[in-house]
């Protein structure tokens, strides 16, 4: 990992919070962030959460979120060092059980019924029409750095979804809009003994809630509508608006919500591929990936 600077930017964040050493256990590393756990001298735990942009903003979207009453683990320190984000958070107890659909739709009334915070980017109507046409742009990059240079079919098919995206996207502002957490998976909910907690707010925004409904289920498997709707059904009677049932840009709930996290997704990847990760060598597995996003949502909002 080149230009890290998880040593120093911990002894900020351990000077922040009146500690001065720690012993450093690793979870989850990756190129852009990583989850460290820290036993301090006395026996007591924290995690140490860092990254890089995009993902730099999280502890505000932990701090606002904690302030307007969604359950997300506590913030101890947070500061910048050359264009990372370190965060001293609070260690939660083990799990006692994987989170499951139940779950999964209480935390999404709690969240959804937040109100919105400013800080928070925006995904409208007017966004969410333009993610073809930004994901063509980042096309036109990759292929100018010539790379992507056999994928005429992602051209052909954005371009397809771009003509039909003024339409599809209607209903984007229809409740329930709000906070999105965007990467909302079961492994971002923590049910431990004394309740939940929401983690992983590294890219929330304010946005149509549907877009995290049609998450929970991940992307690696087939979108299956009907499993949405059983969703979206039993997130109305935990409490959730009725609105999520209603039909939107010429679709099913169920459907527009599928389509359009999809293309949320295939934009996401094609920025990366250019800007944050930049890397040629994973060229193949994100084209792989967009290819299948895209063939999904073609289907999906019926273009």
């Amino acid at each position: 990992m080149t230009a890290n600077p998880s040593a120093e930017l911990l002894d900020n964040l351990l000077t922040m919070a009146g500690r001065t050493t720690a012993v450093r256990e690793e979870v989850r590393v990756w190129s852009m962030s990583g989850v460290e756990r820290l036993t301090f001298p006395d026996a007591t735990t924290a995690i140490f959460k860092y990254a890089k942009r995009p993902f730099d903003s999280e502890d505000q979207a932990l701090r606002l979120a904690r302030m307007l009453g969604v359950p997300v683990p506590q913030l101890h320190a947070s500061a910048i060092l050359d264009g990372w984000l370190g965060m001293l958070m609070e260690d939660l107890d083990p799990a006692v059980r994987d989170a499951d659909d139940l779950d999964g739709t209480a935390a999404a009334v709690v969240l959804h019924g937040t109100r919105t915070a400013p800080a928070l980017p925006v995904l409208d109507q007017a966004r969410l029409r333009t993610l073809p046409d930004r994901a063509l742009d980042h096309l036109a990059r990759l292929r100018k750095a010539e790379r992507w240079q056999e994928a005429d079919d992602v051209e052909d098919v954005l371009d397809r979804i771009a003509q039909a995206a003024e339409t599809r996207s209607a209903g984007a502002t229809v409740a329930p809009f709000g906070w999105v957490h965007s990467e909302f998976h079961p492994t971002s909910l923590h049910i431990g003994r004394h309740g939940w907690r929401l983690l992983d707010f590294a890219r929330a925004f304010t946005g149509p809630g549907l877009l995290d409904l049609a998450s929970w289920h991940g992307t690696l498997d087939t979108p299956d509508p009907v499993r949405l709707r059983v969703f979206l059904e039993q997130y109305v009677t935990a409490g959730g608006t009725p609105d999520a049932l209603t039909q939107r840009g010429g679709l099913t709930a169920e459907n527009w919500a599928l389509g359009w996290h999809r293309m949320w997704a295939v934009e996401w990847f094609m920025e990366q591929s250019i800007r944050w990760i930049n890397d040629p060598a994973t060229d193949p597995a994100y084209i792989k990936a967009v290819r299948r996003h895209l063939t999904d949502v073609l289907h999906l909002l019926e273009v």
